[in-house]
């Protein structure tokens, strides 16, 4: 009987043992997982616990599905293994949605696949496949997925999402769209909370207004758009380029702010520039550098061809919008007419000048010892020929460069005359201050690009927030006695994500991902496009259109200029593109072959990529050495005019005061015989293959003539004549490292010394003519020329009657 009651009891606890669910094996408290309510549950194989509209908890985390099966091995491990309508709860207030999950209770880890979404306050995870860790809070995917943070969307084929910190670490295939700019790389790091972004790889920065950003090492916020970057970087604008050692860009205020080794490109402008601090702003397309500055400028050098400078366009027009491409071809229509026109003026003003020096025979029959050219060099086109080009240099303490509406640049209308024009009083002429610089503009006339009609496809849906926030303010997980499904068909839409999926995995299948190449080859294209000889004629009398715009250039403190045949000093430089004018002010000196030039103020102007007149105001100076000797020929004047041709001076108009002092020499024996002095209101010379071909005084005239034995060091120099050799650059290296030294004049005839007389002893010894001038002889010759007639003797004893 005791049997049969011992047989029955356990046949009842069978019974009982495939009704109810029991854990086997009691795990520690806290870390088991426990179904906390279901609709039914069933044992299947007496190992496996399948329970419907299940909910589990574990260590805090709640685990929702349709159907989940519960087992436990052998050793001990749990595993709960779910389909249909998957919801995780975090304490944290982290909800994830899938279809399908397994779920390690041990390692507290949990795969998910299929429509998967993972909400974490204001970042929303989907992908197709996602393996997380209810413990360390961290997730990842692969095969393709997306994360949005606030306002970006990034996705890729593989990630990695910590939930502690906010930060995800993207590979391969990484596309990052955000209101301000897309991103494209192969390896991110980006934190959803402060929205930076971390590159360490190539990668490209499209801005939304036109702008574009390159590197290999930095940071950009996306919420700000401001960019840290320090490895092979590169910052491009429409025609402009910023290339520096470290770059930092700012999108809210438009700077850009390059470190050491920068180079500064304007491929429309033919603008080159480079050092080592270079600040861009967006709104002027401004340039401000300094730590040794350095600006290429590439110009037609000497020539006898005659080619057609407007034949070839070199403009990199890839650069360029179809409406600029339209102006640009109506202003080089224009052009073209603009230069029939002034070749006629040319001609025009070439017959007045003849009809003149005609008159001036006339009235002086001693002047036809003299034949004029039988062709004026203006008139006599040569035959076409190869055109050299020559670089420029200019460096200066500080070089600021912007682009200004052409309708508020003001050209010069110096209003010189090829002929040489009446002979009048000088009237003071305002020539234009300074363009004002302002280094803190900000802001972008380019308007923003409206969203495409594939990224509409890409918009983050509506985030379903209100149960996340709902779960995040519970500290202990509560059974939901309702469907927990329902989340689930509220939270996700299986078509929605497989759109996003799909859309996603087009945009990176068509992503062009940079592979470290792209900077260097954008910037070789660049300078030889900016360094190509600008062929474009210009001209200030053109009318422009309302929204034209030119690039002007400022240089200031200790600017120097290297050109294989020209050199120049000064204290400041400003450049007009719209006149191709320059501007040479503070104490400017220009050198060339022997001769060296000086004023208060130069202007130089380029027509047809050639240098085409000077003007030299108040103070005008030009020197020539003579035979390489310490003699020099001199012109002197309040102003002096120089026209050229094949960038050679073809006439010179010195007025005010004009004074010339000329050494002869022998021909054959190259020894200096005699030396002239001429003082009068004016002096024309006109020039062929760089020597005097015809010279005119006009307007009290006074004329002499010094045997070379009554030559001192008194008479042989005007005052204010100053040679300073010692300031000319000798090459682009020596220009780069040296600048120019005090000033050492002669005194006036009154006896006044100039403020920087004084000048260092070392400069002295090197230059015997400067230490003869500061420190001349107290014994004075005693009327040296006394009459005309001993000087018409001396004449004739010397065999020298001929005027210079």
């Amino acid at each position: 009987m005791r049997y049969l009651i011992l047989l029955f009891l356990s046949i009842i606890c069978l019974a009982s043992y495939g009704q109810i669910p029991v854990t086997p094996q009691a795990q520690p408290e806290g870390n088991e997982l426990k179904l906390l309510s279901s609709s039914s549950v069933k044992a299947i194989n007496q190992k496996i616990f399948r329970a419907y509209n299940a909910l589990y908890e574990h260590k805090g985390s709640t685990l929702a599905a349709d159907s989940g099966d519960y087992y436990k091995e052998e050793d001990g491990r749990e595993y709960f293994k779910a389909k249909g309508n998957i919801v995780i709860t975090q304490l944290s207030g982290t909800i994830i949605y899938g279809d399908d999950l397994f779920y390690d209770a041990a390692a507290q880890q949990a795969t998910l696949l299929y429509n998967v979404r993972m909400i974490d306050g204001e970042t929303t995870l989907t992908t197709n496949h996602l393996t997380y860790n209810t413990g360390s809070q961290r997730g990842s995917y692969r095969n393709g997925g997306r994360i949005i943070g606030r306002q970006d969307t990034i996705t890729s084929r593989n990630a990695y999402y910590f939930e502690t910190t906010k930060d995800a670490y993207f590979r391969n295939k990484v596309v990052v769209r955000s209101p301000g700019a897309i991103i494209y790389t192969d390896s991110l790091q980006y934190n959803t909370m402060y929205r930076d972004a971390f590159f360490f790889g190539p990668t490209n920065i499209n801005g939304r207004k036109g702008e574009k950003l390159y590197t290999e090492h930095g940071k950009y916020n996306t919420a700000f758009g401001v960019a840290k970057f320090n490895k092979n970087n590169l910052y491009t604008e429409g025609s402009r380029f910023l290339k520096g050692d470290s770059l930092f860009y700012d999108r809210e205020k438009g700077i850009g702010e390059a470190f050491r080794n920068v180079v500064f490109v304007d491929t429309l402008d033919k603008f080159y520039a480079n050092g080592e601090y270079g600040k861009y702003l967006e709104a002027d397309q401004s340039i401000l550098m300094h730590t040794d500055p350095l600006i290429k400028y590439v110009v037609q050098s000497d020539s006898t061809g005659n080619a057609d400078s407007t034949a070839t366009d070199t403009i990199d027009r890839a650069n360029l919008s179809p409406k600029e491409i339209k102006q640009l071809e109506r202003d080089q229509e224009r052009l073209a007419k603009e230069k029939e026109k002034a070749e006629k003026e040319r001609l025009k003003a070439a017959e007045k000048l003849e009809k003149e020096r005609q008159k001036e025979l006339a009235k002086n029959p001693e002047l036809k010892a003299i034949e004029p050219p039988k062709q004026d060099s203006i008139l006599a086109p040569t035959a076409k020929t190869n055109t050299r080009f020559d670089t420029a240099y200019m460096t200066a303490d500080t070089i600021f460069s912007k682009v200004i509406l052409v309708r508020d640049y003001k050209p010069l209308d110096l209003k010189l005359d090829r002929s040489g024009g009446k002979l009048q009083e000088d009237t003071d002429v305002d020539y234009g201050d300074e363009e004002d610089m302002d280094f803190n503009a900000a802001g972008d006339s380019i308007q923003e690009n409206p969203q495409t009609a594939g990224e509409k496809i890409l918009q983050d849906p509506k985030k379903p927030t209100t149960l996340a926030k709902t779960v995040q303010k519970k500290t202990t997980p509560k059974v939901n006695k309702t469907d927990p499904a329902s989340q689930n068909k509220v939270a996700v839409d299986p078509k929605q994500i497989q759109a996003i999926t799909k859309a996603d995995s087009i945009l990176r299948r068509n992503a062009v991902i940079p592979s470290g190449n792209e900077p260097d080859s954008l910037m070789k294209k660049a300078m030889t496009s900016a360094l190509k000889a600008d062929t474009t004629i210009k001209d200030s009398t053109v009318m422009f259109s309302d929204t034209a715009r030119t690039r002007i250039v400022n240089a200031y403190k200790n600017v120097r200029v290297f050109k294989s045949d020209l050199q120049a000093v000064a204290d400041s430089v400003y450049y007009g593109m719209v006149d191709s004018m320059f501007r040479f002010m503070g104490k400017p000196m220009i050198w060339s072959d022997g001769s060296q030039i000086s004023a208060d103020t130069i202007f130089m102007q380029i027509k047809n990529n050639k240098m085409d007149n000077a003007l030299l105001k108040e103070n005008a100076f030009m020197v020539n050495a003579v035979l390489d000797t310490v003699k020099f020929n001199q012109l002197k004047g309040r102003k002096i005019v120089a026209f050229f041709a094949n960038n050679n001076i073809e006439r010179l108009f010195v007025t005010g005061n004009a004074e010339a002092l000329v050494f002869n020499a022998d021909e054959k024996t190259k020894i200096i015989k005699e030396m002239f002095h001429d003082r009068c209101s004016r002096i024309k010379i006109r020039m062929v293959d760089r020597k005097i071909n015809d010279y005119v005084s006009e307007r009290k005239v006074d004329q002499k003539l010094y045997p070379f034995k009554l030559v001192t060091q008194e008479n042989e120099v005007l005052p204010g004549f100053i040679w300073k050799p010692q300031d000319r650059p000798k090459s682009v290296e020596d220009m780069m490292n040296r600048k120019r030294s005090k000033e050492t004049v002669v005194p006036d005839q009154n006896g006044k010394d100039d403020p920087e007389q004084n000048s260092s002893d070392q400069n002295s010894k090197e230059n015997p003519i400067q230490k003869s001038i500061e420190k001349p002889t107290q014994k004075k010759v005693e009327n040296p020329v006394q009459t005309k007639k001993e000087v018409e003797s001396l004449e004739e004893e010397q065999n020298s009657s001929t005027n210079p």
